[in-house]
């Protein structure tokens, strides 16, 4: 089932407030190339993954909306993950305590805040996947830059 709405604008890339790092990835130094990444992502590639998520996600219209009014594309964040060699990503996702926070009138169900969670965790793979394909030659850098002697 395709999903039929405008490609949102490509997040700001920036940490999660009030961290630098992420508990998950091991980075030396401040070198998360969020800039080239930025850059790669207004120059098509966020389009081009949104298009390709899109073709393919079980997410309807109406969970859009509640993505699109919660803003939550905004809160995606891309960087580079020099340990690990890839793009890394930190999807947004609606909060454990959602019903209580009453985020959006047509959020009603477990279902529905797992189909979201869900899709936009997919959403960030494709974005990482389009990156590495199509956008980035980082890994042939590092590559070449690794195999050189140490004198």
């Amino acid at each position: 089932m395709a999903l039929d709405v405008a490609t949102p604008a490509p997040p700001a890339l920036s940490p999660v407030a009030g961290t630098d790092e992420y508990d998950d990835v091991s980075v030396e130094g401040d070198d998360y190339r969020r800039d080239e990444l930025a850059t790669a992502l207004d120059e098509g590639a966020w389009a081009q993954a949104f298009e390709e998520w899109a073709a393919e996600t079980g997410l309807d219209a109406e969970a859009w909306a509640i993505v699109r009014d919660l803003e939550l594309v905004a809160e995606f964040d891309f960087f580079w993950d020099s340990f690990a060699g890839r793009v890394g990503y930190h999807a947004p996702g609606l909060p454990e305590n959602w019903r209580e926070r009453d985020l959006h009138p047509d959020l009603d169900s477990w279902e529905t805040v797992s189909g979201i969670n869900a899709a936009l965790t997919e959403l960030g793979q494709t974005v990482c996947d389009v990156l590495a394909d199509d956008y980035l030659d980082w890994e042939a850098e590092d590559v070449a830059a690794d195999d050189l002697p140490d004198f």
